[in-house]
């Protein structure tokens, strides 16, 4: 049986749901992966939206057991899935999952979740890039994850689909070891950019001493707090720039800037490009 979602926005689900500690991640490879896989992932989009074989890719990602390669169609089904995913859930063949979603597959917040973030990407045509969360890794063992979804396209623009990877963040230190509120303090940056965040205001939402969130924060992505925050609002502005016909200024002041040259230096310090020339670099 299907599982029924709540329509509502996935920012309001909580990391407390999870009945696992928080982690405490480490390894500075993700901040180093992380633009080149999430470029990836878009790529695949493209070719999925130009309908190229996606075969390859199903192929390619069963060779990679530290990420779980999926596609789904525009009702959150699976359509495609790798050796990876079949392993988390202890299956052992496709068709166990195809035609499935993640609520149908896995107990609790474990398939609720991710069904509900496939319904928000699928309804607003956003994506999720590098969300931290916890997974299920059958037998009943948690592993911890940086998830991207990313919308398919069909030639008119409508979403059709979804294709993602979760890759397995490896960390030398215990689950058990993990400070609880570092994914919360992670999720309100991901949908409060437009807010005046401080590390300071993360840090307390972490429940963590400054210093403290500092450090995990850099074991997680190779990066400060503070560059973290402003890493969130470029991302953000760069989708703006290259989804919507939003003005600068409008985008500035929704990614969290004081003002149009303020967002212009950061931008063009982080992209070495102005807004400008990134909105029409994307369309060209």
């Amino acid at each position: 049986m299907l599982c029924e979602l709540d329509d509502g926005p996935v920012d309001s689900i909580s990391p407390e749901a999870y009945p696992f500690p928080q982690p405490r991640l480490g390894s500075e490879t993700h901040a180093r992966m992380k633009t080149s896989t999430t470029s990836a992932l878009r790529a695949a989009a493209s070719r999925a939206s130009a309908g190229v074989d996606m075969a390859l890719l199903e192929q390619l990602f069963d060779h990679t057991p530290d990420i779980a390669f999926f596609i789904k169609d525009a009702a959150g089904r699976y359509i495609t899935v790798n050796h990876s995913l079949l392993e988390r859930h202890g299956l052992r063949d496709k068709s166990q999952m195809l035609g499935r979603r993640p609520c149908d597959v896995c107990p609790g917040d474990f398939g609720r979740i991710p069904s509900e973030q496939d319904a928000y990407v699928l309804r607003t045509g956003r994506p999720i890039i590098e969300r931290l969360e916890l997974q299920w890794y059958s037998p009943h063992k948690p592993v911890w994850c940086l998830t991207t979804k990313l919308p398919i396209r069909d030639i008119a623009g409508s979403v059709t689909g979804i294709i993602g990877i979760s890759k397995d963040v490896r960390s030398p230190v215990a689950p058990q070891d993990i400070p609880a509120g570092v994914a919360a303090a992670l999720a309100r940056l991901e949908t409060g950019y437009s807010e005046p965040l401080t590390p300071a205001m993360l840090a307390q939402i972490a429940e963590l001493p400054a210093a403290r969130f500092a450090r995990v924060v850099r074991r997680i992505f190779g990066i400060t707090p503070m560059q973290l925050i402003a890493k969130t609002r470029i991302a953000a502005a760069s989708r703006f720039l290259r989804e919507t016909d939003r003005p600068v200024a409008w985008i500035a002041l929704a990614c969290g800037f004081y003002d149009h040259s303020a967002f212009t230096r950061a931008f063009r310090s982080a992209m070495s490009a102005t807004p400008s020339e990134f909105r029409a670099s994307s369309l060209g």
